[in-house]
């Protein structure tokens, strides 16, 4: 559950990573071998940022690049976590 997006819940794939010898036949060779296969992952590309919910709390949550780059919440200007906790304090 750490690699996983707060608001999209976009986590890891799995797949093959295929290495190939040869020329292709449609580029005039005698055809291609496949000769590994490994796994591989493709990681979303997570950001650690600061958000603020409904109640007005500050909150730090893991969101992919597409939701921060469409707007999708209010982020957190610096310097207000430490003022809401003296608010609430006094």
């Amino acid at each position: 559950m750490a690699r996983e997006c707060d608001y999209s819940g976009k986590k890891p794939h799995v797949g093959n990573r295929i290495v190939r010898r040869g020329k292709a036949k449609r580029e005039g060779g005698i055809g291609q071998n496949v000769t590994g296969i490994s796994k591989r992952r493709w990681k979303p590309n997570l950001q650690t940022i600061r958000v603020v919910d409904e109640n007005g709390r500050v909150k730090k949550v893991k969101v992919c690049a597409r939701y921060i780059k469409a707007g999708k919440f209010n982020k957190s200007p610096r310097g207000t976590r430490k003022a809401l906790l003296a608010a609430a304090n006094s």
